[in-house]
């Protein structure tokens, strides 16, 4: 008797121990109603976002007759649905980006340090859950929040690191980042030979 209590006890506190691996964010609750013979049925759909807070994340949306079993739903389907990003040193994007899903359309700008997140309703949360920290973002033309959230991760997946680049071009990182300083090198050195 007492060894089944220590199992349950173990169980129990397994799962205490364990942390969620990912968190998630409830965005919009609609509720929608069908009118039968007798009246009215109502039923919920979720918009949930999903994510590890260290450039994954994903979206998912859940229907049901209670808000409880549609949340749910739609946290399985997000993380069913899960993409990573690449991050800049973790905390922002790699370039400016733009995102268009049906009428909704995003801009997204890198941002130094310390500018936190600049951003509204659905794309704040799909950057709180992608683990960004400074971002500037704009949403231009739909408000609905699912073409707002479709947009986002369309320009989010637009991003490219310059790992990924060197590798697709056949180069180093360093001929990448490096390209940049090239046409500064070339003033300089036109100034000199003129003197």
């Amino acid at each position: 008797m007492a060894e089944r209590d220590n199992r349950r006890g173990q169980r129990r506190d397994n799962r205490r121990d364990e942390t969620p691996e990912f968190a998630d964010r409830l965005v919009a609750i609609n509720r929608v109603s069908k009118t039968v013979k007798g009246g009215k049925r109502f039923g919920f759909a979720a918009l949930v976002v999903v994510g590890d807070q260290k450039g994954r994340v994903g979206f998912g949306k859940g229907k049901a007759k209670e808000v409880p079993e549609a949340i749910r739903k739609a946290t399985e389907s997000a993380k069913r649905a899960m993409v990573r990003i690449p991050l800049k040193e973790g905390r922002t994007l790699h370039h400016d980006v733009e995102g268009r899903h049906g009428a909704g359309r995003v801009v997204m700008r890198t941002a130094p340090e310390g500018t936190g997140i600049i951003s509204g309703g659905p794309m704040r949360a799909v950057f709180e859950m992608l683990g960004i920290k400074d971002v500037v973002s704009k949403s231009i033309g739909s408000q609905n929040p699912y073409n707002m959230i479709r947009a986002t991760l369309d320009g989010l997946s637009k991003v490219a690191s310059p790992r990924s680049v060197a590798q697709r071009r056949g180069k180093k990182v360093a001929e990448i980042l490096g390209a940049k300083d090239a046409p500064t090198e070339t003033v300089e050195t036109a100034e000199a030979a003129d003197a």
